[in-house]
């Protein structure tokens, strides 16, 4: 029973939190963003309180679930396992605690230092979240063009087709070596990522010690058959000596449902009675099936019913497609280059580049969330897979602040229209030799009709003279740094007008 309430609760999770990073509508944030905030890392950096004592004091009733149930890294650990058909695969080992906090060390050292390339490798939640947003959503946008140009021939238009590029390719690689070591280890080893490397399995491996109930051996039930240890992914329990190393163990349920015995029970202690001597307070026992046909039976325990109707969610996910529309006959997107920015531009909501290097793991989530490819992973060393702007397939409209909302360390705070409509992102940049209008004589302006903040007027290059021709001119004071002029303005590959990034966003109006 224990087990298959666990991997009900599991499934829940994975797919819900998979789905957020599938999602190109936009929709399903409003339903399931909570999954996202609720991982362990996110919440310590957001220094959401509520969260973080909930997953502690979880762990000290329950021990790691969080591991095995919450973490989309430890539940695709599992389910990647089961592709190695071998029965009784494991075995006991020791731990190698040395490893396991040395990584931790190194991840608290980067995020005191602020080296966000180390604490995004380190990250389960982002780890996952690079799979899922540089590959699952990948093949999740094909499926659904599939889907489209089958519907268009029967008429209808239920789905419509998308854009699928590739947002980075150093984020590319990064997921796929990321999904064949954890995923080779996994397949091999079972939980060996989650015990040696993990930074926040072995946070929670040190609470889980002294967690209420945990997988405890009835000895004199105990034949010494060591199908416990052969099951457990975890290589946690020592059957010869009878003991569980609960710093690794993620009470997955396997090694009770293995046992053919009933020598394994998950309790608060054993009763003296039943040969083990833990704990001289009295047990009351959840009966629990020992996958022999037998049970252990005694009155059930409130902790365990607590845990039985602790979480559940069922989400049916709506497939969306916005249409945009690009007014004025422009040169393909496709076609455009990203400028050289001096200054890279971070979401509305960030605050600071300093606050995105302190907060953000490089999830991917609000880069697979932007319904208007303005967002994309950073390929500087210092920050890289941390997401910044760039406009060459659409401008930050001031109309939405999706990043903001999705956003599950606080590395975008939320942030409402009127105030994303104020806030100074970045300047545009003119480079008059570039300007159709000087070069060609072009009668142009496309820059400043579509400037969403008025900020950009045309002006002559010398007033004395009629025929001067018109250049933008850009009113420091009212540009918010959108990128409306640099995406539509028709000149390739380089616009004639771009956005320089601000290391500090301001009100406008203030410098």
């Amino acid at each position: 029973m224990l087990r298959k309430i666990r991997i009900t609760l599991a499934v829940i999770f994975f797919i819900g939190i998979t789905l957020l990073f599938l999602d190109f509508t936009g929709t399903l944030h409003h339903w399931l963003g909570w999954m996202a905030k609720v991982q362990f890392l996110p919440a310590v950096l957001a220094l959401n309180v509520v969260v973080i004592l909930a997953l502690v004091i979880l762990t000290l009733f329950f021990g790691r679930i969080y591991c095995s149930v919450i973490c989309p890294l430890g539940v695709m650990q599992d389910i990647l396992a089961r592709l190695r058909r071998k029965k009784n695969k494991y075995s006991y080992s020791k731990p190698i605690s040395w490893l396991r906090y040395i990584m931790l060390g190194v991840m608290v050292l980067a995020i005191i230092l602020g080296i966000a390339s180390i604490v995004q490798l380190l990250a389960p939640y982002s780890s996952f979240g690079r799979i899922a947003q540089s590959l699952l959503q990948l093949i999740w946008m094909w499926g659904n063009n599939l889907l489209a140009g089958i519907a268009e021939r029967s008429d209808s238009y239920t789905f419509y087709t998308v854009d699928v590029w590739l947002k980075s390719l150093p984020v590319l690689i990064i997921a796929i070596a990321t999904l064949l070591i954890v995923g080779g280890l996994a397949i091999k080893n079972g939980r060996t990522y989650c015990n040696t490397i993990c930074p926040v399995g072995t946070v929670l491996g040190f609470l889980a010690r002294f967690s209420f109930f945990k997988v405890r051996f009835v000895t004199d039930k105990c034949k010494n058959c060591s199908a416990c240890s052969k099951n457990c992914k975890a290589s946690c329990i020592d059957y010869k000596t009878h003991s569980v190393d609960y710093s690794r163990c993620v009470a997955c349920g396997n090694c009770i449902s293995k046992c053919k015995f009933g020598a394994l029970v998950y309790a608060h202690s054993v009763s003296p009675a039943s040969g083990q001597v833990a704990n001289n307070s009295r047990v009351e026992e959840t009966q629990i099936d020992n996958g022999g046909g037998k049970t252990t039976t005694d009155k059930p325990d409130k902790g365990r019913r607590t845990f039985l109707l602790a979480t559940a969610l069922v989400t049916t996910a709506v497939i969306a497609q916005e249409k945009k529309k690009v007014d004025g006959g422009l040169a393909k997107i496709e076609e455009k280059k990203m400028p050289a920015r001096k200054t890279p531009i971070t979401p509305p909501g960030s605050l600071s580049a300093a606050n995105m290097a302190k907060r953000c793991t490089g999830c991917q989530l609000c880069v697979s969330d932007c319904p208007n490819g303005v967002l994309r992973p950073s390929t500087s060393l210092i920050s890289i897979m941390q997401p910044v702007m760039s406009y060459e397939r659409g401008y930050c409209r001031p109309e939405c602040t999706r990043c903001s909302e999705v956003c599950p360390t606080g590395a975008i705070k939320p942030i409402t229209r009127e105030e994303k409509a104020e806030t100074r992102i970045g300047q545009a940049v003119v480079i008059q030799e570039n300007c159709l209008m000087v070069e060609k004589g072009v009668d142009c302006g496309n820059c400043a009709r579509h400037c969403p903040a008025g900020a950009i007027e045309l002006v002559q290059i010398d007033e004395s003279d009629e025929n001067s021709p018109f250049v933008p001119s850009v009113d420091a004071d009212r540009c918010i740094g959108c990128g409306a002029c640099e995406h539509l303005c028709p000149v390739r590959p380089f616009s004639a007008i771009y956005v320089e990034g601000r290391e500090v966003h301001s009100v406008r109006g203030e410098r």
